[in-house]
């Protein structure tokens, strides 16, 4: 067969792409085959003549050829040569003409998963919604128990899979933790370890619901939770939430109208606002839980960081029949390091590990052992008494900051715990152009409309202190002072 005598790809190969020029050189020809440019049983080049005109080695000629072939695109006719196969791998469409597809665009459908209510990433400050300050804990502590933690892991035979419920000395030291300092009587097997707190909401929100049911979730609250429950097929309703805690009597109607399922809480220290749940509140929502037989998704993310007096017991402690309580580790040791843990009922536990390993085998065994390490040395106890007394200077002094700077356009309460404020404004127009003047100012926050779940309405800012250190906090509300500018000095001559 006559080879052409002048032979192009309709695709510009450059080797100043992060693809191997031999990868490139195979999606071009199967873009030309696919687009009817090159037909079956069309003769190629040599792979002197394509590596001559496109300014490649032959080598590299080669070796897409090869592929080509042994995919089936190609087939090789001993001395006559390459040749575009007569019986392709997959059907092709009709040739048409039209504009180059991009290559990065999917030709496919997908369901789009809504952005996730993170600070926003860019230049400048970072007023985070409440993590830990990682320097506070030491490099080297951590360094010893990962070092240890593989030396057992090795000698034990235990660097394989295991538990998907997550390593047993963890289990074990989590509940041992939670029976002596929360009041939950629990056992290893009623610990599943996750990848955080979210990755507990998720299964939490994967095992109790199905696609049609009602979960309810507090009126102003975690995004993140309310999307779990949302991906679950969950229908999503917020409920009223005042200075107590979340509306018992509102949950209560919800419950009288149609069956609820579920119902995910921050009792401890309320996000974003910050207020606990009450006693009374408590005992009633239990009450309500088990009369119209919904689970309480307890999110008890900063226990340990109360200023004021002891924490309340969680609910799980009173009902732990009625109560999957999730918590973290991360807001304890390092937020990168992703341990969080769910405590319930074994078979719940256990379900919940199994539909995790539907997308994750495990943990990170070596994770998992270093801080079952930390826990049973004292480390993460030592750690908390000295990061406690740190986060609650940190808390007074970024309060008295952010009442200098704004004066009466803002309300806020100084938080009894947790390590953020939320702050509301009481003219909203301050509050949008705060938002409006953030970025040319150089600080970074979580928009003031992520909090609110439907039905219900409202907007503020919740501003972590925890990671910022003096010089770090001044600067901060310093940026945000200033992102307000105008709206301030308005409302200050209207005052006056």
């Amino acid at each position: 067969m006559q080879r052409p005598s002048t032979f192009s790809l309709s695709r510009k190969i450059d080797p100043r792409r992060g693809a191997p020029l031999y990868l490139q050189i195979i999606h071009a020809l199967i873009h030309d085959i696919r687009r009817g440019r090159l037909a079956p049983g069309v003769a190629l080049p040599s792979s002197r003549e394509l590596a001559e005109s496109l300014g490649v080695n032959r080598k590299t000629i080669m070796l897409a050829y090869d592929d080509l072939v042994a995919q089936g695109w190609f087939t090789t006719q001993g001395t006559r040569g390459t040749f575009v196969s007569a019986e392709l791998p997959e059907a092709l469409p009709a040739p048409r003409k039209s504009a180059p597809v991009d290559p990065k665009t999917p030709e496919f459908p997908f369901r789009a998963a809504p952005d996730p209510a993170f600070v926003p990433a860019g230049d400048g400050l970072a007023i985070d919604d409440g993590l830990p300050d990682a320097r506070l804990f030491s490099i080297d502590t951590l360094m010893r128990a990962y070092r240890d933690a593989g030396r057992r892991a090795a000698r034990g035979g235990r660097l394989s899979y295991g538990d998907p419920r997550g390593a047993f000395e963890l289990r074990r030291a989590v509940a041992d933790m939670l029976a002596s300092h929360r009041g939950l009587v629990v056992e290893a097997d009623d610990i599943c370890i996750t990848r955080g707190s979210q990755m507990g909401i998720f299964l939490a929100a994967r095992i109790l619901v199905a696609p049609g049911d009602v979960a309810l979730v507090e009126g102003l609250g975690y995004s993140a939770a309310r999307e779990a429950l949302a991906a679950a097929g969950a229908e999503v309703v917020g409920v009223g939430l005042d200075a107590e805690g979340v509306d018992v009597d509102d949950v209560e109607r919800e419950c009288r109208r149609r069956p609820v399922r579920a119902i995910y809480v921050t009792p401890h220290h309320q996000f974003p606002t910050t207020v606990s749940l009450t006693p009374e509140r408590r005992l009633r929502l239990l009450d309500l839980a088990a009369k119209f037989e919904f689970a309480i998704i307890e999110d008890d993310y900063d226990h340990e960081f109360h200023f004021e007096r002891q924490p309340l017991l969680p609910m799980a402690s009173y009902a732990p029949g009625r109560v999957i309580y999730v918590g973290s580790l991360s807001k304890l040791l390092l937020p990168g390091l992703r341990i969080g843990y769910v405590a319930a009922p074994a078979p719940v536990a256990r379900s919940m590990a199994n539909a995790a390993a539907g997308v994750d085998r495990q943990g990170n065994a070596l994770t998992e052992l270093a801080a079952a390490d930390l826990i049973e040395s004292g480390e993460l106890r030592r750690h908390v008494r000295k990061a406690r007394q740190i986060y609650a200077q940190r808390r007074d002094d970024f309060g008295r900051l952010l009442g200098r700077a704004f004066g009466d356009a803002i309300r806020f309460s100084t938080p009894a715990g947790g390590l953020a404020f939320w702050a509301t404004f009481r003219d909203e127009a301050t509050l949008d152009a705060l938002e409006n003047g953030a970025v040319r100012s150089g600080v970074r926050f979580l928009s003031s409309t992520c909090f609110a779940a439907p039905p219900h309405r409202g907007r503020g800012l919740r501003l972590g202190f925890g990671s910022l250190d003096a010089a770090e906090a001044e600067r901060a509300i310093a940026r945000l002072r200033r992102a307000a500018g105008a709206a301030i000095l308005e409302r200050a001559t209207a005052v006056g």
